[in-house]
């Protein structure tokens, strides 16, 4: 397998930097590392596929970068912030500011509609009620579902529940959008409108994007793939 290149543009501040990344979690038969020995950055407005085998541990990386969860050595470094370093507040402080998420499984809440879906990061922002309710309708009109906004989710398709996730990942315009399989519970039709869309997007408002992906299709389209393999980059 050839080498990939990790490194990034050194006139550009990272919006993502790791150093030395590990996680070792304990099981019943001794210590189990899933990541070793993790270096790369991402510049500002890069767009990166983590890819690999299942169990090569692309998830945890992601969830490690966003903040969700801690390493066991090294840091991660969001926005020049040693997020690694920061208490559960303190690192949710810092999503809040920063990131946008896209899941595979959507994670609308089911009773509020897909207006109230999005415009929910805005009020936890402290944005005011009508702008937040302007903001927004207008990113739904931008994913096509300006006919939705009263709709919930088990009206909606999974397609459209996507395009809603989209919708309110990108409403708060985000430095950095993590996106995990973003189509992994889609079909093949509505999966490749929510990828369109999901660049369409990401080019408007300039994020980094950092995506984990199976999807060779999906990967292809980002500036550069980061490939784990046995819980090391390759």
């Amino acid at each position: 397998m050839h080498q990939i290149n990790t490194s990034t543009d050194s006139t550009k501040k990272p919006a993502l930097r790791v150093e030395r990344l590990g996680k070792t979690v304990p099981t019943a038969d001794g210590p189990l590392a899933i990541l070793q020995g993790i270096d790369f950055s991402i510049a500002a407005g890069e767009s990166v596929a983590i890819t690999g085998p299942s169990g090569s541990g692309k998830s945890t990386l992601l969830s490690m970068l966003a903040g969700l969860d801690t390493p066991s050595e090294g840091a991660v470094y969001l926005m020049q912030k040693n997020i690694s370093a920061l208490d559960e507040d303190g690192r949710a402080q810092l999503r809040g500011q920063y990131v946008g998420f896209v899941f595979q499984s959507f994670q609308l809440l089911p009773h509020l509609s897909a207006l109230e879906n999005v415009m929910l990061p805005l009020e936890i922002q402290g944005v005011d009620l009508k702008k937040a309710k302007l903001a927004a309708s207008a990113c739904l009109e931008q994913v096509g579902l300006a006919g939705r906004l009263k709709h919930f989710s088990k009206t909606l398709s999974g397609g459209e529940q996507q395009r809603v996730a989209l919708a309110r990942a990108f409403v708060g315009k985000p430095a950095i959008l993590f996106a995990d399989e973003p189509t992994g519970s889609l079909d093949e039709a509505s999966g490749a409108k929510v990828i369109d869309l999901l660049f369409e997007l990401n080019r408007a408002n300039g994020s980094t994007l950092v995506l984990v992906t199976h999807d060779s299709a999906l990967a292809s389209r980002c500036g550069r793939q980061l490939v784990l393999h046995g819980g090391r980059l390759v």
